[in-house]
């Protein structure tokens, strides 16, 4: 493969690389070997210009009038996303949307592989959701060492949000996927992606309201 700059990618078109590749897999089922960008953005409701600058990241050239071979398009999208390298996750709370995370297999399909919950209710310790033992916080070294944790999950309620991300960059994990309505201080090394449901909920709204006024 084309050796592939991820760092140089956009925020905006890593977002769209989700839904290109999960579409391009649906053809592959169907036995399709190339595809047009055309085609990618018609069905998927974008302008072909754009998709043809998102694609120009998989350092993949199309060949005219037949387009990219599929095959090594999505090969080069999942590299770009990590998709073809699993990494482990750790989730801190388990609650209602812990419980909902730890128990969603389809996370393996994008190389995502939650091996275990951390709650602070000693009535969970030791029982298990999904087949994921829950641990008490106290375990988290442990774990990150023996299993080369990477990515720490924060579920828990925002009072308690930087108290675990702290936990977590102590034991050596350098990214988090914040699901608590809390800003984190962290490291400058370490990587937060803030997943904030009441803004998404807010947006949701609007659009359902414009829609109806339409």
């Amino acid at each position: 493969m084309t050796q592939i700059d991820r760092q140089s990618i956009p925020v905006p078109t890593l977002r769209r690389m989700p839904a290109y590749c999960n579409y391009l897999k649906s053809l592959s089922v169907k036995g399709i070997v190339y595809v047009s960008t055309t085609a990618v953005a018609n069905d998927l409701n974008l302008i072909p210009i754009q998709v043809r600058k998102d694609f120009e990241y998989t350092r993949l050239s199309g060949k005219p009038k037949i387009g990219y071979n599929l095959e090594l398009l999505i090969e080069a999208i999942e590299y770009i996303l990590g998709w073809n390298k699993m990494s482990n996750a750790v989730i801190a709370g388990v609650g209602n949307l812990g419980k909902a995370l730890l128990s969603y297999q389809g996370f393996k399909n994008y190389g995502l592989d939650i091996i275990a919950g951390i709650d602070q209710d000693k009535k969970k310790h030791g029982k298990e959701v999904a087949g994921r033992k829950v641990y008490p916080p106290e375990q988290i070294g442990v774990l990150v060492k023996e299993n080369k944790i990477g990515i720490g999950i924060i579920t828990v309620p925002a009072e308690s949000a930087q108290l675990m991300a702290d936990l977590f960059v102590k034991n050596g994990i350098t990214a988090l996927w914040n699901f608590a309505p809390v800003r984190l201080n962290v490291p400058a090394d370490v990587v937060v992606q803030n997943e904030n449901l009441a803004s998404s909920l807010a947006v949701l709204s609007q659009r359902i309201k414009q829609q109806k006024e339409k």
